[in-house]
């Protein structure tokens, strides 16, 4: 057990290791944030914050030595450096589950594996896997880079098999998915200890726009509840399978066949937002407390029903209006520089 007034050392400098940090402090902690930017938006609410690079050995070590635990709000930073970290502090979740889940390849055969059961895929390598793919599984489907991509990015659409034609392959390694009838979208968040004890938020039911989480609602339709069991089962055999501590993300189609895997996360995840207000232990704290080997606090519902909805791009400069709304729970992020696409901040609403 890590007792507050240590430290927690943070990988990442953005929105998550922000609301990280401030459960971490109600609980007495430091946080340290560790990133390349020089304006972290989660450092300004840290005690310490060191400017370097994910593979930086020595700036990685060096930081971790002033760390009780290392965590991290994202899961692109490259795993096989963070062996300097792990050597000074505990580093959760590990780093088993940032190698899986940054290879789309490596992270549809191991929920696979599992049991789990993700849209018909191949890896593409090659103008020819690419037609092969399209041939096999069929058109339309997304292209999508194994590595990197979120919120949209690095996907292209395949409308039909002549479209192959005109893109580009040369850059990285992809993987080739179909199109998925679902009827709904949701997640399945959960905590995990070390000692191996899981507890589950409510799932969320999640509506994208242009690949970006757009709102976040519970209770989910009835269509995501009879679906909710298996697809729980199979995130808590990847999260045992993995050793997980902390928050784990698997995000879910409902479909007529029942809940088809898309992807994990290994991390605090933006449809659990809801869960600052709206339970009553946030994902935040609960990850401070599973990495810091503390009771779990529980995951219940602290309303009849909660609405979470993100702030993209200019959605943020309507916080006079928001507020205006005495019900409404209003999160901005810090960030300078309003882009469209980019995540400003989030709103939640509780159903009293």
């Amino acid at each position: 057990m890590i007792p507050p007034g240590e430290t927690i050392g943070i990988l990442g400098g953005g929105q998550l290791g922000r609301m990280m940090a401030l459960a971490a402090a109600n609980l007495g902690y430091r946080c340290h944030a560790y990133a390349p930017e020089a304006d972290s938006i989660a450092a300004d609410v840290c005690a310490a914050f060191t400017q370097g690079a994910y593979d930086d050995e020595a700036a990685l070590a060096a930081f971790a030595a002033q760390c009780a635990v290392v965590t991290y709000e994202f899961e692109n930073v490259a795993a096989a450096p963070l062996a300097a970290v792990s050597a000074h502090a505990p580093l959760h979740p590990p780093a088993r589950a940032l190698e899986v889940a940054q290879d789309r390849v490596s992270e549809k055969s191991f929920v696979e594996a599992l049991g789990g059961r993700p849209a018909p895929w191949a890896q593409v390598d090659s103008l020819e896997d690419l037609k092969a793919a399209v041939a096999r599984i069929g058109a339309p489907g997304i292209l999508k880079t194994r590595r990197d991509g979120y919120d949209g990015k690095g996907q292209w659409r395949i409308a039909q098999p002549g479209d192959a034609d005109a893109l580009d392959l040369s850059a990285k390694p992809l993987i080739y998915e179909g199109f998925v009838t679902f009827e709904a979208e949701f997640s399945v968040i959960l905590v995990r200890t070390e000692a191996g004890e899981v507890r589950f938020w409510d799932s969320a039911e999640n509506v994208h726009k242009a690949g970006i989480l757009d709102r976040s609602t519970v209770p989910a339709a009835p269509v995501i509840l009879a679906q909710v069991d298996e697809a729980r089962a199979l995130a808590a055999r990847v999260a045992d399978a993995l050793g997980y501590v902390g928050v784990l993300t698997l995000e879910f189609f409902a479909t007529a066949d029942g809940p088809v895997f898309n992807e994990m996360a290994p991390r605090v995840h933006n449809s659990g937002h809801w869960t600052i207000e709206g339970a009553l232990t946030s994902q935040f704290e609960n990850h401070v407390r599973a990495i810091c080997g503390l009771p779990l606090g529980s995951t219940a519902l602290a309303a009849k029903g909660v609405v979470m909805d993100n702030l993209i791009g200019d959605d943020a400069h309507d916080w006079p209006a928001i507020l205006s709304d005495p019900a409404n729970h209003l999160h901005l992020y810090g960030k300078a520089a309003v882009r469209p696409g980019r995540k400003m901040g989030h709103v939640t609403r509780l159903v009293l």
